[in-house]
């Protein structure tokens, strides 16, 4: 989930201005002295045009400004990706890259888009600095130079430091949090335009390493007379690539519920099947393996996040076709990178299937009878559907707004979370979810993108989706310091352990999702690890990766990095990962389970008497 970068910031002239502005207000005077003087205040609008390189791609970029009203269109063509995100009539709209176009409501997008504009209007050199809070952060040294450093946070938007050159006033970079990468842009190479200095040469920093950097470099600039409202609004979406085999309204497929992530069969270019996991907090994404197999060279080295703490790179390509029984898409863009290992999962993961095959059909997931159905939008009849629950987007993820425990939040429905309820690490700290705990225990409890994620784990209180209400569902608070556990943007995750509890159908064409209750019992519900490790598939067995303190692994002896190669007289080899651990959540308290483990060079048997952890 990527934003485009600040596209244009104004920098100086050769006006002599004093050495350092001792208040911000000064600083911002002799910043718009220095970049335009009052040959600013009769500007209309600005159309500006980049030549892009970064990350193994290249490509060129646009944005076009109303640098009075605050309305903008950031357009991006880099192949295989293109795709634009605008704001108009204080609504922030997207086309992502696969072609489908949504209104954004959810995470920080909409408080991104408005200090974007707020910068693009330079609205901090108004005498109200445009209704900013804006803080001194004092001055900075760094690579030789000084700069003098303000916090800016405009009303309702996202807050961004400005580092201005203490000799000059230049604009020399910005920092700010987006979503869960903290970006830093540069900007240099200074040039008139119609009497105001623009930087022709923008470089971001995401943060994975200077070699993976982005430049934008200028290649053509105009103020332009007011624009209409037209040119910023929500294009029309008009897709062709989809349809249902034979004209059918509908088609359905089995799915394996596995780790509570749905896996289904899917087609590539005609070939396979592949085991795709389907995530409605995913994009397409094929595996390295995967694409070699079906002869995909990727291009680029793109950055991506997640849960857990790291950014990795992954690369971008296009397919002819995906297939899901007898629904399909054609000329696809999709990510290559290995989002997930058969370490992890214990499963060969060869691809998702995420927001972009949903929107193109109604689907419904059946977490009682293991079915994935995708339904015609001509022909969704929503009169058995449940009980329906509006939705926002934030990118491609949908977002509910809720309630936990009586506190209003943000919810996001993650089809791809092995996990029930999960927190946000701010959210638990702002609202003091701990203080409201009774029992509990900190474990690992997941592992995303970036690696694994931790949580305090714990008998939850009362969630509320809508007019949809789950009792005291298994709760968990991120402990993680990065990732989407971490970051503010994100919101509380809803994963498949709440989800399977009923009959999910996505309507995303009406933001619209429905729940209807699974009749029966449901197995392996609101269950938690009753061994306190956290185990991995290895070469030669299984591997302990986290032990938790005081759970019945530690009280065992079992530490990290022991190899357990045999349960209950079975080689490990022999067991599915997911398996073992449905049983270490499932059977009772006081089951003993005997495994053979292997430090180093010496093997011992160990009794692990399975107890509740919260």
């Amino acid at each position: 989930m990527r934003r485009l970068p600040l596209a244009l910031f104004l920098s100086a002239s050769t006006l002599a201005l004093p050495a350092f502005a001792a208040t911000p207000s000064e600083l911002l005077d002799a910043n718009k002295a220095a970049t335009a003087g009052k040959a600013w205040d009769s500007k209309r609008a600005l159309k500006l045009e980049y030549g892009y390189s970064g990350q193994g791609l290249t490509g060129k970029t646009s944005t076009l400004e109303d640098l009075r009203g605050g309305a903008f269109v950031d357009v991006y063509d880099i192949p295989p990706n293109s795709g634009a995100e605008g704001l108009s009539d204080g609504r922030v709209w997207e086309r992502e890259t696969s072609g489908t176009i949504t209104d954004q409501g959810g995470g920080d997008v909409v408080p991104l888009a408005i200090t974007e504009s707020y910068v693009d209007r330079n609205l901090w050199w108004h005498a109200d600095r445009g209704g900013a809070q804006i803080e001194s952060l004092e001055q900075k040294t760094e690579g030789g130079a000084t700069y003098d450093v303000l916090k800016v946070t405009p009303k309702d938007g996202t807050a961004i430091e400005a580092w201005f050159d203490s000799k000059t006033h230049l604009l020399a970079r910005t920092r700010e949090v987006q979503g869960t990468v903290n970006i830093t842009t540069f900007f240099s190479d200074y040039a008139p335009i119609d009497g105001v200095q623009i930087a022709r040469k923008q470089i971001v920093d995401d943060g994975s390493g200077a070699n993976n950097r982005q430049t934008y470099t200028l290649t053509h600039a105009a103020f332009l007379p007011t624009q209409p409202a037209s040119a910023f609004a929500k294009p029309k979406q008009h897709l062709t690539d989809y349809s249902i085999a034979g004209g059918a309204h509908e088609t359905t497929v089995p799915f394996r519920l596995l780790n509570n992530h749905i896996y289904a069969e899917v087609k590539v270019n005609g070939k396979g099947p592949f085991v795709f996991l389907f995530d409605t907090g995913g994009h397409s994404i094929i595996s390295p393996t995967a694409a070699k197999a079906l002869g995909i060279r990727p291009k680029g080295t793109l950055s991506m996040t997640g849960g857990g703490d790291a950014v990795v790179t992954s690369g971008a390509a296009t397919v002819q076709s995906l297939q899901v029984g007898g629904a399909s898409m054609t000329n696809q863009p999709v990510t290559v990178f290995d989002f997930t290992s058969k370490q992890v999962e214990g499963i060969d993961e060869e691809g998702m299937i995420g927001y972009e095959f949903f929107d193109r059909f109604v689907t419904r997931i059946d977490y009682g009878k293991h079915t994935l159905t995708f339904i015609d939008k001509r022909h969704f009849d929503p009169k058995d559907a449940g009980t329906p629950v509006p939705i926002r987007f934030y990118h491609q993820w949908p977002e509910v707004l809720g309630s936990y425990d009586g506190i209003p939040g943000r919810f996001g429905i993650d089809t791809g979370a092995r996990t029930p309820l999960e927190l946000s690490g701010p959210f638990a700290a702002k609202h003091n979810i701990r203080a409201r705990v009774k029992g509990g225990t900190e474990a690992m409890s997941g592992w995303g993108v970036g690696g694994p994620t931790r949580s305090f784990v714990f008998r939850g209180g009362t969630l509320k989706l809508g007019d949809v209400v789950i009792e005291r569902p298994l709760t968990m608070f991120s402990l993680d310091k990065g990732g989407a556990g971490a970051a503010e943007a994100f919101p509380n995750n809803v994963g498949a352990g709440i989800l399977k509890r009923f009959i999910v159908t996505l309507d995303y064409d009406h933001n619209t999702i429905y729940f209807k209750p699974i009749a029966g019992s449901i197995p392996d519900l609101d269950t938690f690890d009753r061994s306190g490790m956290w185990i991995n598939a290895a070469k030669d067995g299984l591997k302990v990766v986290d032990v938790t303190k005081g759970g019945p692994a530690d009280q065992a002896g079992i530490v990290k990095d022991d190899i357990i190669t045999s349960v209950d007289g079975k080689p490990a080899s022999s067991v599915k990962l997911y398996d073992l651990r449905e049983r270490l959540r499932t059977d009772p308290p006081g089951t003993v389970v005997t495994l053979t483990i292997r430090h180093g060079s010496e093997s011992r048997n160990v009794k692990l008497t399975l107890r509740d952890l919260i």
